[in-house]
């Protein structure tokens, strides 16, 4: 399944509802870890490819299916750019510049390839009983860490 998205930052909103009810769709429960940490991942690459490119962008989303307790999530993000993702390091005051940093801490897997014209950038999540990494208290706020990287949800 796929959202096609518009340069503007309004679509990172959008993006998040359009997942959300993909994931009640697919029987994850919206308090579901699993499905905090999603739509966390899905507003930040979203807004890098909104913010950084200022090219319409494609949202896809593979999920496992309600009975599917060990299974695989993915999200990509694909965009005509042919400008590569780079991570930065962001000082204690800056208000952006940890999007990457976020996806490394947050998912099993990421990366990203050339696609065509532009990039794709992906994640996965793995879904199962016990979640280390890849769960997070996405909008409750506190300190959450992951692997050693810390952030604070706001």
């Amino acid at each position: 399944m796929q959202l096609e998205i518009r340069p503007d930052p309004a679509e990172v909103g959008r993006a998040r509802r359009w997942a959300r009810s993909r994931l009640a769709g697919s029987g994850m429960a919206d308090d579901e870890s699993l499905a905090e940490t999603l739509i966390l991942l899905v507003s930040e690459l979203v807004t890098n490819a909104v913010v950084h490119t200022g090219c319409p962008a494609v949202l896809r989303l593979s999920l496992p299916g309600a009975a599917a307790d060990q299974a695989t999530v993915r999200l990509e993000v694909a965009d005509t750019s042919t400008r590569a993702p780079v991570p930065r390091c962001a000082g204690d005051d800056a208000t952006g510049g940890r999007g990457l940093a976020l996806v490394d801490g947050l998912a099993d897997r990421w990366g990203w390839s050339t696609d065509g014209a532009g990039k794709r950038i992906w994640c996965e999540l793995d879904r199962c009983e016990e979640t280390g990494r890849g769960a997070a208290v996405a909008y409750g706020g506190g300190l959450a860490a992951f692997d050693g990287f810390a952030f604070e949800a706001v």
